[in-house]
């Protein structure tokens, strides 16, 4: 494995679910010259290998994270906290998905949007937290 490519996926493994762009940041630190386009070539080809993995936590950019820890994302509406859960946890959908549907789901690669306990507690709702950021 290349150096900038083995840069990448500690990058990958160290920051989690990780943009391109993140990842690219941490990868400069080490290596300047590396850019956006190398970045994004090196996931693709990893993840046709099968060493990552990509999902959709909502809008905008896809994050990453490594092939050999499956898992899926919880994604709070609120304040944007990702957290992850084992996959056996949409076992009973996946069955039934299969019976009914015959689809075979990959849990891995589900995100599951909804309310973090946190702004549960606090009582905030998406509104507040978008008010909050524009000020």
């Amino acid at each position: 494995m290349t150096p900038q490519r083995q840069l990448v996926l500690d990058a990958v493994r160290d920051l989690g679910h990780a943009t391109p762009e993140q990842i690219c940041t941490q990868v400069q630190q080490a290596a300047p010259a590396v850019n956006i386009t190398t970045v994004y070539r090196t996931l693709d080809l990893m993840e046709r290998i099968g060493l990552v993995r990509h999902t959709h936590l909502g809008h905008g950019a896809p994050t990453y994270s490594e092939q050999e820890h499956q898992h899926v994302h919880l994604v709070c509406h609120t304040c944007g906290t990702v957290t992850e859960s084992p996959t056996d946890l949409m076992d009973g959908l996946a069955e039934r998905l299969l019976a009914e549907s015959d689809f075979a789901l990959d849990p891995s690669h589900v995100a599951l949007s909804g309310q973090c306990r946190d702004c549960r507690d606090a009582g905030r709702s998406n509104a507040e937290t978008s008010e909050e950021s524009t000020r």
